[in-house]
């Protein structure tokens, strides 16, 4: 009985030593393989044996692309504007043993690269640059790291700014300083306006001055003309111009007896003397 409990639990250890044997890697992963706390290989997709109780896998390392979010931060532009800039980084492990043991840990120190090269660009341009120019910091982004990483074993194969906006201050700012421009250009429009409504009707005065004038011009014609007439009529010197101006007299005094502020009207005795009166002729 114990011969057959010894021979048992022999077969029990061979079977478990030689599962520890065998490993298999799933497409799309590597792993790496430690001997005695060093490093000893890297165990491709498949079916894969390592000596039991010497070799350990140490290290499970994905060969698909990897999306890499970089966090937000303030970055000062050289016009020393504060704007949020954040990006996403696509990588690709092609070394799995440069990237566990060139760098404690990969995935912080792209971040920290990430971030540091992004200040960098974005602190050499100005506010309105920065805002309109994302394929061109993203160009410069991925020339000043794309070196960096690869001496980790890690290929970038793009990165993206994901948003670049003015910090909330700044943005405030640029809200205050756009209602300003509204204002001064409405202001502006307003006293245009208003010259130019005051330029129409100072025209229009001076045109109605000009025509009341003409009209005065011409009424004076006719008036002459009109005297000349009578005065041909009449075949005398003064009684033309007495009757015409009688005339006159009469229109006025028609229209002070019609207007609501006339209380009295007073008429001379001698109408043809107060005439002659208004001619110093009496």
């Amino acid at each position: 009985m114990d011969g057959l409990a010894v021979t048992g639990a022999l077969l029990v250890l061979v079977v478990v030593t030689l599962s520890m044997g065998v490993k298999t890697v799933p497409q799309g992963y590597k792993h790496i393989v430690q001997r005695l706390g060093k490093y000893h290989g890297t165990l491709n997709p498949g079916l894969n044996f390592i000596i039991p109780y010497v070799d350990q896998v140490a290290y499970k390392i994905t060969t698909k692309d990897i999306v890499l979010d970089i966090p937000s931060q303030e970055v000062i532009t050289e016009d020393n504007a504060v704007i949020i800039a954040n990006a996403v980084a696509y990588i690709n492990i092609v070394s799995p043993e440069k990237a566990v043991y060139g760098v404690e840990d990969y995935t912080l120190a792209i971040q920290n690269l990430v971030q540091t090269a992004l200040r960098s660009i974005i602190g050499e341009m100005s506010l309105d640059s920065a805002l309109s120019s994302r394929d061109q910091i993203k160009a410069k982004l991925k020339a000043a790291i794309s070196d960096d990483i690869s001496d980790w074993g890690i290929t970038l194969k793009t990165v993206e700014i994901q948003d670049i906006n003015p910090s909330p201050t700044m943005q405030r700012a640029m809200e205050e300083q756009a209602a300003a421009e509204r204002q001064r250009r409405a202001a502006v429009t307003k006293a245009e306006g208003e010259k130019q409504a005051a330029i129409l009707e100072a025209e229009g005065r001076l045109e109605a001055s000009r025509r009341d004038a003409q009209a005065e011009v011409v009424l004076a014609k006719a008036s002459g003309a009109a005297i000349e007439l009578v005065s041909n009529a009449v075949k005398g010197d003064e009684l033309p111009v007495l009757y015409m101006l009688g005339e006159k007299y009469a229109d006025v005094l028609k229209d002070l007896s019609a207007s609501t502020n006339a209380k009295t009207v007073v008429l001379p005795a001698d109408l043809p003397q107060a005439v002659r009166g208004i001619l110093n002729k009496v």
